[in-house]
């Protein structure tokens, strides 16, 4: 039984080996042989996919710290108080002087 596993192994990766093949050979002749992906293709688009997604971070980044320094700002005092534009002083006077 051990031998027809085996042999049922041995066809199975002969199979695969020889689909493998023959898709690489329909890629190179509809693709042409310079366009052929290779594993060092891969690697290269895999690093700058990898550089594209840590600048878009970065930019996020620098774009959530200008929001919160702007927040920060607000918080702190350059926005005008309630009640400081000159028409809400005159509506306080006149609130004063009809009491």
């Amino acid at each position: 039984m051990a031998t027809a596993e085996g042999g049922f192994v041995a066809v199975s990766r002969a199979v695969v080996a020889a689909a493998a093949d023959l898709a690489a050979q329909v890629e190179r002749r509809v693709r042409g042989d310079e366009k052929v992906r290779t594993a060092q293709g891969n690697a290269w688009a895999a690093i700058c996919e990898d550089r594209a997604r840590a600048q878009a971070r970065a930019d996020m980044d620098v774009m959530v710290a200008a929001l919160a320094a702007a927040n920060e700002r607000r918080a702190h005092g350059d926005q005008r108080a309630v009640g400081s534009s000159p028409r809400s002083s005159a509506s306080q006077a006149a609130l004063v002087s009809t009491r």
